[in-house]
């Protein structure tokens, strides 16, 4: 059986470090061109060098996404921006357009190339295709079912890796291929603009009475025709893991850096459990609770399973939020007992809250003790990353993260 890489996403810096830290085998990020999440915060060179040079000391990847459909004018400094990412050491760029992964390949022809979801490969022929033309790697649509990818791994190269999205946000679009917000907001999807109007709430209008909208009414909020549940495999890996594939890969370079290490390290937990031991592989009930414990939507299979299951909300475009980020262990003091903190968001003495950190690692604890960077005692922490103390009899680990509940149910 082989074993998959764990694929994270990255918004910026700090977010590649943290999901490295947490387990991801490899990274994928964008510069600040080319790719479809232009409103992330995105790498610069210099943040793409230290990127690379931090992976490579763990002996792990970076991939740089360059997956837009390239107009004339996006292709201008291309070949530039190409060897740049060669000389950084930049382990493979993902590409969906046939044009820049001809130009990827005249430029620098031996900087792997991965062909994104984007491409909308859904068939062994395709696949296969793409391998003739010199991809390393092909990113699956999530339209396929299991039976389809076992299908493709069994009939495409054994060279050729196959990577598959098993966590993360859907759309309703074919692989990402959309053109609501174009039409509806000038703003390019496929060129990493996407305003997600598939989440608003939409209202009828008879052609008569235009200034009478007709709300289409699931609940008392609305319907929202188009929103869909979030994709979530973590009671499947079983099934995943004997497909063959090379790469499991985690969507959400939008999101925060607590939300990408948690997920990281639940599928890490899974994967490294399985493949351990297959035959006394067993699920761990928490694994689904700390995926809850992050800003999601309804979880679903997607495509793999059932393509008749109901994948879509139609009550609200709202997020489940059980928890709150609170803050980050910077280091810990075993002599003093004290944690030191950047604050993300406030807690105040006597409340309940949670320490997570890598592995099974979680902490329950009640704050009784409070203090600033000149050993003052505080009753809350109200400045956006502050530095302070906490308490805590428990030693608690580098990088872990404090949370509280916020909420008792989800949806």
């Amino acid at each position: 059986m082989k074993k998959p890489e764990l694929l994270a996403p990255a918004g910026n810096l700090e977010k590649c470090k943290m999901a490295l830290f947490y387990g991801a085998d490899a990274v994928y990020l964008g510069g600040k061109k080319y790719g479809l999440r232009a409103y992330a915060d995105n790498f610069t060179e210099e943040e793409m060098k230290e990127a690379v040079s931090f992976a490579h000391s763990m002996g792990k990847k970076i991939f740089v996404t360059m997956n837009i459909f390239a107009h004339n004018v996006d292709l201008k400094e291309i070949e530039k921006d190409i060897l740049a990412y060669e000389a950084l050491g930049i382990d493979a760029v993902i590409v969906s357009d046939l044009g820049i992964f001809s130009l990827v390949r005249k430029t620098a022809p031996n900087l792997a190339i991965h062909v994104s979801t984007q491409a909308n490969t859904v068939n062994y022929a395709s696949a296969s295709m793409w391998y003739e033309l010199g991809a390393k790697r092909v990113i699956l649509g999530r339209e396929l079912s299991l039976p389809e990818i076992k299908e493709i791994r069994e009939k495409t190269p054994k060279g050729l890796e196959l990577e598959v999205f098993v966590h993360g946000a859907m759309c309703m679009s074919y692989s990402g291929r959309c053109l609501l917000s174009n039409y509806m907001t000038g703003r390019d999807a496929n060129g990493g603009e996407c305003a997600q109007p598939c989440r608003w709430k939409y209202h009828i209008v008879e052609d008569m009475r235009m200034n009478e909208p007709i709300t289409v009414e699931e609940t008392d909020r609305g319907t929202f025709f188009m929103n869909s549940k979030d994709l979530c495999m973590i009671e499947h890996i079983p099934e995943l893991m004997e497909l063959g594939i090379d790469s499991f890969k985690i969507e959400g370079r939008m999101k925060s850096f607590y939300y990408s290490s948690i997920v990281v390290n639940t599928y890490r937990q899974a994967m490294d459990a399985y493949f351990s031991d297959p035959k006394n592989y067993k699920e761990d009930p928490r694994w689904l609770s700390e995926l809850k414990t992050v800003s999601h939507r309804q979880y679903s299979t997607g495509f793999f399973f059932d393509r008749a299951k109901d994948g879509q909300i139609y009550e609200s475009a709202a997020y489940i939020k059980t928890h709150e980020f609170a803050g980050l262990v910077l280091e810990y003091d075993a002599e003093k007992k004290l944690a030191k903190i950047e604050q993300r968001n406030k807690i105040a003495l006597g409340e309940e809250i949670e320490v997570v950190g890598k592995g099974d690692f979680l902490v329950k604890m009640k704050v009784e003790g409070l203090y600033d960077e000149k050993g003052q005692e505080i009753s809350s922490t109200p400045h956006p990353q502050m530095i302070y103390y906490l308490k805590s009899e428990a030693p608690l680990p580098k990088n872990g993260f404090l949370r509280k509940k916020i909420s008792e149910a989800e949806g």
